[in-house]
């Protein structure tokens, strides 16, 4: 009578288990399903999008990294992953041109982050080509030539790089913050570029953006601070994204996302990298993240050369290598 009674118990608890298992098993699938779905229709959206916009680039070519046999992506292993983030302009079959320029470090143990916008105006030495604006060794030699500029002249080492189209900018955007994103222009600001492709129209006071007016406000340089406030917005809209992203319904989107933004990007990241990234940054996430600009302030002066580069932002290169090193902390 007891050997009846404890058997019918295991069996009991037998059932429970698998019934657990079921549910484990149902809900892993449904949520392997969702991530597949919100995946391939972003990206089904995006590519139709890019198609659109430029019938003669196919959307494909976007996809495959042409950097990656020049700069290979490789972890040094102190825990720290630092990469170069690029946004790039690219109009049609002409070469992209990089008006963004970011050094962003994450500390995989700590959960901390840090950002380095370099501005493109800044005069470096670019190893076979002489001094030039910091942007020019971008198209002069892609990423890798940039990484090795860097490296000489501020002694940071880079180990994986990630070049975003604009218009991958604005999916982000659009993604994570469908009806805009609030935000309080400091100014009234115009632009348009000589060949129409950039038109800048926004007006002073609280506004709620899309994507492609937020990406007209932190492109915006046409006033007396030039870079300076450029770059300043360019960082109060990293905090902003930062926080939709890591938002309840940011997580959910984050499937979406990918998708939509695959096309625009480049990267030598590999996909589990990726994977590993987005789930540390989500169950850990980053609270605030550190920022500086390059130059600093009170380590400029602009000087016009006798040669066709133009306006640059030149400074003293001791002083920047040192700055460099004590907010990334090396030693």
């Amino acid at each position: 009578m007891a050997k009846s009674r404890a058997l019918r118990k295991r069996n009991k608890k037998r059932r429970k288990r698998k019934v657990f298992i079921g549910i484990y098993a149902f809900l892993f699938l449904l949520i392997i399903g969702y991530s597949s779905y919100e995946y391939l229709a972003g990206k089904h959206q995006a590519m139709n999008k890019q198609a659109s916009a430029a019938e003669d680039i196919e959307p494909e070519e976007t996809v495959e990294s042409i950097y990656e046999d020049e700069f290979k992506g490789k972890d040094n292993g102190d825990g720290k992953l630092m990469v170069l983030l690029l946004g790039v302009d690219q109009r049609g079959s002409e070469m992209a041109r990089t008006d963004t320029i970011m050094l962003a470090e994450y500390d995989t143990e700590d959960q901390e982050a840090k950002v380095v916008s370099l501005m493109r105006d800044l005069y470096v030495d670019i190893p076979g080509h002489g001094y030039n604006k910091l942007n020019a060794a971008f198209a002069l030699g892609g990423p890798e030539l940039l990484r090795e500029t860097i490296e000489i002249n501020f002694g940071i080492h880079t180990e994986y790089y990630s070049i975003i189209d604009f218009n991958g900018f604005t999916q982000i955007v659009d993604t994570l913050s469908p009806d805009g994103v609030d935000i309080d222009v400091e100014k009234d600001m115009q632009y348009t570029s000589a060949d129409k492709t950039t038109n800048i129209q926004l007006e002073k006071g609280p506004q709620t953006l899309d994507g492609k007016e937020l990406l007209g406000y932190v492109r915006y340089r046409s006033d007396a601070r030039g870079d300076f406030a450029r770059v300043e917005r360019q960082q109060k809209v990293i905090q902003l994204m930062k926080d939709e992203l890591l938002s309840f319904q940011g997580v959910l989107k984050a499937p979406r996302l990918i998708g939509n933004i695959q096309p625009y990007i480049d990267t030598n990241i590999g996909g589990s990298l990726i994977l590993q990234i987005g789930k540390n940054m989500i169950l850990n996430p980053v609270e605030s993240i550190d920022m500086l600009s390059i130059p600093t302030t009170d380590n400029v002066w602009d000087d016009r050369k006798p040669y066709p580069i133009g306006l640059v932002l030149n400074h003293d290169e001791i002083k920047t290598r040192q700055t460099l090193e004590e907010f990334f902390e090396k030693e």
